[in-house]
C-alpha cells in the first residue's frame, strides 16, 4: 500500500509499505482521511514521549477510516508500526468513535484533534458556566478559531481573541469574538484586557503560555481558571504565589487524551455543530502523494489545517 514512510525521525516521505493484516489485536480500516497535527510532528521528530519504537513506521496518529462494516469512524493511535496517514492502517476496537451521518470525512478529520482541544478545555476542564467571560490565548491559530466559537456555544456572553496577526484577528470577529486583542506590542496588555473586562475574565484558555498567560491571570477575575493547552509563546512562566492567593486562582493543563468518556461525547457533539453550520472551520485537503511538502509547510507554520486523502 501507499503511506507516509518515517523512514527517520523527521519528515515522513511517500512511499510503499506493507498493507496491515487483521490479527487479535487489531481490525484493519480503510483510511478515509487524516489531519496533519502538531501532535504528530512533534511525534515524529523523535523528541515526544509516544514516537515510534522502531522505524521504518507510518506517520500519524489519528485519522478516519471505514470499518469492514461500512460504519465510518474516528480512530486513534493506531498499532505500531502503523499509522493514520496510509491507505490502511490497523486500530483497537476500543479506539474508535462513530462519526455521525452527513459529516463530511475530512472535516471530521479535522475536527478531531483540533476540535477537541478546543472544545474539552472549556467544557470539561474549566466547567464553563453561561454569561462568563472568556479569553482565548492563541486565538489566530486553527484550535484557537475553533475555542472561540466553542466559547460562545457554551454560553460566554463575552469572548476576548488575542494573538498577533490583525487579519485573522477580524477573523474571529466573524466567529463571535466580542473584542480583539493584538499581543504584538505587549505593553499594558492586562490593562487592555482589563478595557474589555472590567469585571476580570473568568475563564482563560491558552495556547501560548509564558508573558501572555501571566499578564492575563494579572487581568483575572477572582476565581477564574487558566486551562494550559499549548506552549508557542514560552515553555515557562515565573508566576508569584501573591498573585494565585489574591486571585484565588486556578491554573489546570489538559490532554484530551485524559478526558476518555467525555471525548466520545464531545466528538461527536462539535461533528454535529460542523453538520449544521454552527461550528466553522478552514482546512485543504491534499493527496498522499504531496504529504512531504505539505508536513513542511505545517511545520514551518502554516496556519491552515492540512488534511491528507490516502
Amino acid at each position: 500500500m501507499k503511506a507516509a514512510v518515517l523512514k527517520e525521525f523527521g519528515t515522513p516521505v511517500y512511499g510503499d509499505f506493507n498493507k496491515p493484516i487483521a490479527n487479535a489485536s487489531g481490525i484493519v480500516v480503510a483510511v478515509k482521511a487524516a489531519a496533519i497535527s502538531q501532535f504528530d510532528i512533534a511525534v515524529a521528530s523523535g523528541n515526544h514521549y509516544m514516537k515510534p519504537d522502531k522505524l521504518p513506521s507510518v506517520a500519524g496518529k489519528e485519522g478516519i477510516g471505514e470499518l469492514p462494516d461500512g460504519r465510518l469512524v474516528y480512530f486513534s493511535n493506531p498499532i505500531s508500526p502503523y499509522g493514520s496517514m496510509a491507505e490502511y492502517t490497523l486500530i483497537s476496537t476500543d479506539s474508535v468513535i462513530e462519526v455521525p451521518e452527513g459529516v463530511e470525512e475530512a472535516t471530521a478529520a479535522v475536527l478531531a484533534n483540533s476540535g477537541l482541544a478546543a472544545w474539552l478545555p472549556l467544557s470539561w476542564r474549566a466547567k464553563l458556566r453561561p454569561g462568563e467571560t472568556v479569553m482565548v490565548l492563541g486565538a489566530t491559530g486553527v484550535v484557537g478559531q475553533l475555542a472561540v466559537q466553542s466559547a460562545k456555544l457554551q454560553g460566554a456572553c463575552t469572548v476576548i481573541a488575542v494573538g498577533r496577526d490583525e487579519v485573522k484577528l477580524l477573523k474571529t470577529k466573524e466567529l463571535g469574538a466580542d473584542f480583539t486583542i493584538n499581543f504584538t506590542d505587549r505593553e499594558g496588555l492586562s490593562k487592555r484586557i482589563h478595557d474589555f473586562a472590567p469585571q476580570g475574565v473568568d475563564v482563560i484558555i491558552d495556547y501560548l503560555w509564558g508573558e501572555p498567560a501571566l499578564e492575563a491571570l494579572r487581568a483575572a477575575a477572582v476565581s477564574a481558571r487558566l486551562v494550559q493547552i499549548g506552549t508557542k509563546s514560552s515553555d515557562l512562566l515565573n508566576i508569584s504565589g501573591a498573585l494565585m492567593r489574591s486571585k484565588n486562582l486556578t491554573v489546570m493543563g489538559f490532554a484530551s487524551y485524559h478526558a476518555k468518556e467525555e471525548r466520545r461525547k464531545a466528538y461527536q457533539e462539535i461533528c454535529l455543530l460542523a453538520r449544521e453550520g454552527k461550528l466553522k472551520i478552514e482546512f485543504k485537503r491534499v493527496p498522499l502523494s504531496d504529504v512531504k511538502v505539505v508536513w513542511e509547510m505545517q511545520r514551518s507554520g502554516e496556519q491552515q489545517r492540512m488534511v491528507v486523502i490516502p
